[in-house]
């Protein structure tokens, strides 16, 4: 067999990752108290550290669960007087709950849904907003993240996600909303955080988080990761990964501050290529109902494993390099220039469990190669200007900036050959009626296996070559905005956004030989906003009605991502281009609110109603083209509760209502019988419960569940993978003031339940029970 692939030094820098990390821990560890002593003498108790600029004021409880305000100087208005929907997932309920990626943490926020990749949509994280595909609009700190990927969150300080439309904030895209990441910068004062995490399925984690004051406004900052493991309940799948994260800062506490931050990840994964979904007796995929929906099938097993071990391969590797200054003009007005480089790489080979030709019914399964290699790069300058103004004796808070972005994206894949065992050949277009229990093994070349009892070590011989053919696609972002909250007394605020974009974006297609095989562009010219009105009857309270706006130009995702607003004609299955509106997809929402803070603001509740419409989708309307002519809804209510119930009773909940229909699909005939139908990974109903309750000054323990509703698959609601509620635990203990101990175990009842759903073909199964047990140092 011949299996090219290029070779990313994964193994060794994650060991020596671990090593770093663990020699620091026991070298350090004597200074680093030292440190931490004369930093308390030198250094005033009310003097806190929030990003790169040192405030004076009532320092908050860094344990607690309640947020006041979001990062992004977008944001004009502390939370509870800002009108939408905004949670923050704070650094102690991802310490708390065990998080270990994205999306472990975002599974504490109902409303949000995780949807599988696929041949065509690239593995790596694909959260739902609100019903809407949200896998392109992901930031780190306030600056677009592209390109597909896995996200790890050791360097992430919280987690922040906009409900609603929001592209007047976080620009092209943003139909659901955004989720933002902010990293762990340096600050004053030393310290050492450190751990180490094993657990069941072989799981070994390291972690440190070191930071060092260097001068009286000068510090350096550096976390490490090292992470390996298996997956609880599933066969044959692990993950690799190991990260560095170094950050310096300089003028902290003066009134220009400079930041240095830079972030690497790799990653060496056998990918779980999921459980396949049943289909109609007839065999036929095609005759799948809506009143019958297919459903994951494991063959009676769910441990199985349909890949293979000596052909699945997942590797990545994400580079990010920030250049940030910051100004203060005046005590009311700072300015601030973000300039970023990334690069994001994805390099694999899945299999997919393929039911698309009734196999699945026999006892088989086809075992198709999905591959991609593609790489992403973006440089983007941002410059903000915010601060406080009054006009006419009313005060602005306001942030006004222009952002300019370069974005690149280069994908092609491999050629997998799975017809060179001799004998009767059997080919990827045809395995239907090839893919027997009878083949397994003797006419498939091991292709085919069984559905029951697949053998992730079949002696699969087939080839692997680079195919060089390929799509590239570039984008040009300028974009201005600004952002104001007005207040007109003590118990009325206006809280406007208004953001103009320029998305020059184009593409080419090209064979092996490097030679065009098509090419297209386009340009979009769009303006968003966001206008609210908000009434505090109090104090700690506010009522809110607020309307906001979002525009999805074609080929917003850069083929990162499934895009429903694909750059240039879409081809039939004859080849021939289908002709396009071009237009930018707008999404609108309506809402209206109420946030309060109780307890002497150490417990936030808020509930709201929202409305969200997509009026101008692009659907196939005949044969030979597509209009910006369809319409998707969802409405619905959420609650939220996340603070401080007493000194020692932390709670982190939310509920989520919604619900989703394809209001006008088109007037194709296939596409308009899904009229009325539940938009895909949309649970009506999905709800999260995290608490923790200090039993002694050193003993805490805690608990949670969540629950998700039936999703289905498809708009065509024809595959569907069913609700679950699933129960995880932690106990904590203070061994000493330096060292404690943390126990989690997630999926504590062992459900088999399905956290991606696909619109054909699969759905992803999630992790049994995994216990993880942690020894984290404080200095």
């Amino acid at each position: 067999m011949s299996r090219q692939q290029p070779q990313l030094p994964v193994s060794s820098p994650r060991l020596l990752a671990s090593a770093i990390g663990v020699a620091i821990t026991a070298g350090s560890a004597g200074q680093m108290v030292f440190a931490a002593e004369k930093t308390d003498e030198k250094a005033p108790s009310n003097v806190i550290s929030l990003g790169a600029t040192a405030i004076t004021g009532e320092a908050q409880d860094a344990t607690s669960y309640n947020v006041e305000k979001a990062s992004s100087p977008k944001y004009t208005a502390p939370l509870v007087d800002t009108p939408r929907s905004v949670t923050v997932i704070p650094q102690q309920v991802l310490k708390d709950t065990g998080a270990l990626n994205m999306q472990d943490a975002l599974r504490t926020v109902p409303g949000i849904t995780f949807g599988a990749g696929e041949g065509g949509n690239p593995q790596g994280d694909r959260p739902f907003i609100r019903g809407f595909d949200a896998q392109g609009d992901t930031y780190l700190d306030g600056v677009r993240d592209t390109g597909s990927q896995s996200r790890e969150i050791f360097a992430v300080e919280s987690i922040e996600v906009s409900k609603g439309p929001n592209s007047a904030i976080g620009g092209r895209g943003a139909a659901g909303g955004t989720i933002n990441l902010v990293s762990k910068k340096a600050h004053l004062g030393d310290s050492l955080d450190g751990g180490f995490t094993w657990g069941s399925d072989q799981t070994q984690r390291y972690t440190f988080d070191g930071n060092y004051q260097f001068t009286d406004t000068a510090a350096g900052r550096l976390n490490l990761m090292s992470h390996e493991s298996n997956v609880a309940g599933r066969d044959s799948v692990d993950y690799d990964r190991w990260g560095v994260a170094p950050s310096l800062a300089f003028g902290l506490g003066t009134d220009t501050r400079v930041n240095l931050d830079y972030y690497h990840l790799e990653s060496n994964d056998t990918p779980d290529s999921g459980i396949p979904y049943t289909v109609p007796a007839s065999g036929k995929t095609a005759d799948r109902t809506k009143s019958n929906p297919d459903k994951p099938y494991s063959g009676g097993d769910s441990s199985n494993f349909y890949g293979l071990n000596d052909r699945d391969f997942r590797k990545g590797r994400t580079d990010t390099a920030t250049f940030a200054i910051e100004h203060d003009l005046s005590d009311a007005l700072t300015i601030k220039n973000t300039l970023r480089h990334g690069t994001s790489m994805q390099d694999y080979i899945l299999t997919q469990p393929d039911d698309s030709k009734g196999n699945v019914n026999n006892g088989s399964v086809w075992r198709r190669a999905n591959t991609r290699v593609s790489n992403t790069e973006t440089t983007t300058n941002q410059t903000d200007l915010f601060g406080d103004v009054y006009i006419a004796g009313f005060k602005n808070s306001f942030s006004t900036g222009i952002e300019l972005s370069r974005e690149e994206s280069q994908k092609s894949s491999y050629t997998v050959d799975t017809d060179s065992t001799p004998g009767t050949p059997v080919t990827t277009r045809d395995p239907g009626t090839q893919c027997t229990p009878a083949t397994i093994g003797v006419r498939s070349g091991y292709n085919c296996t069984s559905l029951s009892n697949p053998n992730p070590n079949d002696p699969w011989n087939g080839s692997i070559t680079r195919n060089y053919a390929g799509t590239d696609t570039k984008a040009n972002t300028y974009a201005l905005y600004v952002f104001d909250t007005l207040e007109l007394n003590e118990q009325w605020l206006v809280n406007m956004g208004l953001r103009y974009d320029h998305f020059d974006t184009d593409y080419k297609t090209y064979n092996a030989a490097g030679t065009t095989t098509a090419k297209g562009d386009d340009i979009s010219e769009f303006v968003t906003g966001q206008f609210g009105i908000v009434y505090k009857p109090a104090e700690n309270g506010s009522i809110y009605a607020s309307y906001a706006t979002s525009a999805t130009p074609p080929g917003a995702t850069l083929g990162e991502g499934m895009d429903g607003n694909p750059l240039g004609g879409t081809p039939d299955r004859s080849g021939n281009l289908l002709s396009s509106d071009m237009e930018p997809e707008t999404t609108k929402n309506y809402e209206i609110g109420t946030k309060w803070d109780f307890l002497n603001d150490r417990l936030s509740l808020t509930a709201d109603i929202f409305r969200t419409e997509k009026e101008n989708a692009r659907v196939q309307v005949d044969t030979t083209s597509y209009e910006n002519a369809g319409k998707t809804r969802v409405q619905g209510f959420e609650l939220s509760a996340t603070g401080k119930l007493t000194d020692k009773w932390q709670v982190f909940a939310g509920y989520a209502y919604m619900d989703s229909e394809q209001v006008d699909g088109g007037d194709l005939p296939a596409n308009k019988a899904n009229n009325g139908n539940e938009l895909p990974n949309t649970p009506k109903n999905s709800a999260s419960l995290w608490t923790t309750y200090q039993v002694t000054p050193k003993l805490t323990i805690g608990g949670g569940a969540f629950y998700v509703d039936d999703v289905f698959g498809s708009v065509a609601n024809t595959t569907m993978v069913n609700d679950y509620v699933r129960y995880d635990a932690m106990a904590a203990y203070k061994l000493t003031k330096n060292i404690d101990l943390q126990l989690n175990v997630q999926n504590l009842t062992d459900v088999t339940y399905y956290d991606k759903a696909f619109s054909t073909h699969f759905a992803n199964q999630a992790a049994g029970r995994t216990a993880l047990l942690s020894t984290n140092f404080h200095f």
